[in-house]
């Protein structure tokens, strides 16, 4: 098991502030102080390097890092194995996740429920944050395992199918666009345009899409950039603008008549979720009793 001033020097080495480990780790800012004062004691060389009130690990600091990092992804491993030796529901442990917007909102709540009925001792911490986000947490140790749109090209990370999802193109049942349901490719560059922020894999898709069929974002007529489904999704009831969004996302609107779908000719837009691991870790018990109960939830084939 690791010391206690151990994770006080991560959280202070993931935080790379004294005041924020203070914080997450409900002690005093005094107390953080004396307990990487220990650690520095103890390996005889200094952690952090200190410029004013900014801080940075030292290359003594980036070993311990690296092979703290290692060591928590031990104990959590031992943690859960030694616990589901006789019986695989006395599992014990903590698996912190992180999924992309339309997972987190749509996706993985039921799933979440199942789970915690199922292996009670779990605690499971969820981050919600677009793709690109949740791929920087895991590489940097924030979270054990993320679910993102579009399969990584990173060699560090490992991705493995989970769910296939549409993206459509809806628009307020209010909107002028309502009155026609079916468009043209070419039409799009003429419709006001709501789109995702940057770094969201909504937005990839719907990029890679378009370009497909000779369409840049720029050629479009783009009237918001919102960070979130909700936000767009809000914004499409509230606009004329048509938006993309997840079939998951908007089954209730188009169900209720307050959203609908447009059909552009020829334009399809399917995209897959994927689990991704840190290389190294993506055959750990915890990780996989998750992936498995998840696909199962879904009646994915395994």
């Amino acid at each position: 098991m690791l010391s206690f001033k151990h994770e006080v020097f991560l959280e202070v080495a993931r935080q790379l502030s004294f005041t924020k480990a203070s914080q997450i780790l409900y002690i005093s800012q005094p107390a953080i102080t004396k307990h990487i004062q220990q650690l520095e004691e103890q390996y005889n060389t200094s952690l952090f390097e200190r410029k004013g009130n900014l801080i940075s690990l030292t290359e003594a600091g980036q070993i311990l890092l690296e092979f703290l990092q290692q060591a928590k992804s031990i104990q959590r491993q031992l943690e859960y194995e030694i616990h589901t030796y006789h019986n695989q529901h006395n599992a014990k442990g903590e698996l912190k996740l992180g999924a992309s917007t339309t997972v987190a909102l749509y996706i993985i709540p039921s799933i979440l429920s199942g789970f915690r009925q199922k292996y009670p001792g779990i605690h499971i911490s969820l981050l919600n944050r677009n793709s690109e986000n949740i791929m920087k947490a895991l590489l940097e140790h924030e979270i054990d395992m993320g679910i993102i749109e579009g399969k990584n090209k990173i060699s560090m990370v490992n991705s493995e199918p989970f769910l296939a999802d549409e993206v459509i193109p809806v628009c307020s049942a209010r909107s002028y666009l309502a009155k026609k349901i079916r468009y043209a490719v070419k039409d799009l560059t003429d419709m006001p345009v709501v789109l995702r922020e940057r770094g969201s894999g909504t937005l990839s898709v719907v990029k890679q899409t378009l370009a497909n069929h000779g369409i840049k974002l720029s050629d479009l007529k783009i009237t918001m950039r919102l960070g979130g489904t909700e936000a767009l999704k809000n914004f499409v009831l509230a606009d004329d603008s048509l938006g993309f969004l997840s079939m998951k996302a908007v089954s209730k609107e188009l169900a209720s008549g307050e959203m609908v779908r447009l059909y552009i000719d020829g334009l399809t837009m399917v995209r897959q979720f994927y689990f991704i691991q840190r290389h190294g870790e993506d055959n750990q018990g915890l990780n996989q009793a998750f992936i498995k109960f998840s696909k199962s939830h879904y009646n994915i084939k395994l």
